[in-house]
């Protein structure tokens, strides 16, 4: 049985809530990097939206069933996917402060939140350790709670796979 490597395996967070996403809803996959998380749930059927800034990352997904791509700026002053709904949104490692209201706005009532990035803490067991970039203890359940989101599970603190971080995660439902 062939092993799929530590660093292109989705996120154990995200394969453990991605069936609650709808089924034939469209999902974006926000700051998807090389698109692990796209190219998993494609494979379960799901028609994603995989946005980055970096175009070779988003090259390696050109041809992938069930994936298009965009090429963004999602850190500019003008945010590029305003006025879409998604039926999932998927986020890993990655937190700009000043876009988290409108990535929230983006989902569709029905739709499902898997996000899931490092927290304070994080700098002791390497990068980010950027106070900017790193969640501030339930701050993940702050902003879905905000946003009107129903929390369907939350966690943080150290995490060990694929290396010991400090992480926060929430899976949440706009009902």
């Amino acid at each position: 049985m062939n092993e799929i490597p530590e660093m292109i395996r989705p996120s154990p967070w995200v394969e453990r809530f991605a069936e609650h996403i709808p089924a034939n809803g469209l999902i974006l996959d926000l700051a998807c990097g090389s698109g692990r998380h796209a190219r998993f749930l494609a494979a379960r059927g799901y028609s994603i939206v995989a946005v980055d800034r970096d175009a070779a990352a988003l090259a390696s997904l050109q041809g992938v069933s069930g994936i298009v791509t965009q090429r963004l700026d999602l850190e500019g002053e003008v945010w590029p996917l305003g006025g879409q709904l998604f039926a999932g949104i998927v986020v890993t490692n990655y937190l700009w402060r000043p876009r988290l209201d409108d990535v929230l706005a983006l989902l569709a009532p029905g739709g499902v939140l898997i996000y899931e990035t490092f927290m304070l803490g994080n700098e002791l067991y390497g990068k980010p350790s950027n106070p900017d970039f790193l969640l501030r203890p339930g701050e993940l359940r702050h902003w879905a709670g905000r946003a009107g989101l129903r929390e369907l599970a939350f966690s943080e603190g150290l995490t060990a796979t694929p290396k010991a971080a400090m992480r926060q995660s929430i899976c949440a439902v706009r009902d």
